[in-house]
């Protein structure tokens, strides 16, 4: 069983032939309203990927939240452990450039208010898997580790978006994912030289952390650091329409794989395979893979043995 424990959103998504300059105007298509959310993205990518998926998230009190949550109960994610606070449904506001690039502006609204008394007692237990990340508030989501990890839970910390952590706040994290950028970025405010390859860096992550870390990077595939062993795996070949929740499937499938008891190696393919089949197709979760795609493209590309 895999317990999400974060954010719920809306993307307001327009796309534009490139990304506006700081004070500039640029022409851009119909907006869309798409259910996302690195928490919600998260949730729908492991259910996608078969596991069961429990989401303990917020939203508002607004006509946005049913459309927040649409593809969360249609995937079959169990939403009892969704809470209404406040007015408003968080909202991402994403611009997307014909090469697929994107900027996001991130309003949190009920996000704020997610505590980890919002995850209930004895509703995770040995063997589960607690999935977090940095959309919603930072001490509730550590109280939501330690509540998880008392309990036998293995717990993985998506440190996307990017904030400034302590080595003492991973005390209750076993894994640790990051894409490149966030990767060198920890290294540094850690005290660490970033190195000259993201292997490098996840490997001084790793030894430093005393923890596992994965780092995405994007067409090159992912790597991993355990501390003892390196292991990297390619991407799949696919021409980008939109990155948005690329990472989120990532992580998503990765712990769907590992929950159901497959190994780190065989766990990053899947992951690997999944994120860039979501950057195939427009939009956040619309894009998420089935576990029958994912599979067929592991099994058809020679770049996986």
């Amino acid at each position: 069983m895999i317990t999400v424990f974060g954010s719920i959103n809306i993307d307001l998504v327009s796309r534009t032939a490139r990304l506006p300059r700081p004070g500039e105007t640029v022409p851009g298509s119909e907006y869309q309203l798409i259910p996302g959310g690195k928490g919600a993205n998260q949730a729908l990518a492991a259910r996608r990927a078969g596991a069961r998926v429990k989401m303990i998230g917020a939203v508002g009190d607004d006509e946005m939240a049913a459309t927040a949550l649409a593809e969360l109960e249609a995937g079959g994610v169990d939403l009892s452990g969704v809470q209404r606070r406040g007015k408003t449904t968080g909202m991402a506001v994403i611009t997307v450039d014909d090469h697929a690039e994107n900027t996001i502006v991130l309003s949190p609204g009920a996000n704020a208010r997610l505590k980890a008394t919002d995850l209930p007692s004895g509703s995770i237990g040995a063997g589960d898997t607690l999935l977090l990340q940095m959309e919603t508030p930072f001490a509730e989501t550590l109280a939501a580790a330690r509540a998880a990890k008392a309990a036998g839970a293995r717990v993985i910390l998506s440190i996307a978006p990017f904030l400034p952590i302590e080595r003492e706040a991973f005390a209750d994290i076993d894994m640790i994912l990051v894409n490149e950028t966030e990767a060198a970025d920890l290294a540094r405010h850690l005290g660490l030289l970033p190195g000259s390859t993201g292997a490098e860096t996840v490997a001084s992550l790793a030894g430093e952390l005393k923890r596992t870390v994965i780092a995405t990077l994007g067409p090159d595939g992912a790597v991993a650091a355990t501390g003892e062993d390196t292991i990297s795996v390619p991407a799949l070949q696919v021409v980008p329409v939109d990155t948005t929740g690329a990472g989120d499937t990532f992580c998503g499938v990765l712990a769907a794989l590992l929950d159901e008891g497959a190994d780190l190696a065989t766990a990053m393919r899947h992951a690997a395979v999944a994120g860039s089949l979501a950057c195939a197709k427009p939009g956040a979760q619309p894009s998420f893979p089935l576990r029958e795609a994912i599979e067929l493209s592991l099994g058809n590309d020679p770049a996986f043995p």
